[in-house]
């Protein structure tokens, strides 16, 4: 059963942490691909940053 977190007395919902996590790995998998250049490449480098942060966000709830 998933359940809120207490912190500081605040309660916080699970996909709070999801979305740190997810956020802590896209900032590496988007510092690797600016690096490899392939940011240059796609069409629209905003759209494809969405929708890689949002494919790494579900498979975190997924698997987790």
């Amino acid at each position: 059963m998933i359940t809120e977190w207490n912190v500081g007395g605040v309660f916080m919902a699970p996909i709070v942490a999801y979305v740190i996590l997810a956020g802590a790995i896209f900032a590496g998998c988007r510092f690797v691909l600016a690096r490899i250049g392939l940011l240059h490449r796609v069409w629209h480098p905003a759209l494809f940053e969405v929708a890689l942060f949002l494919s790494i966000l579900s498979l975190l709830v997924r698997f987790l």
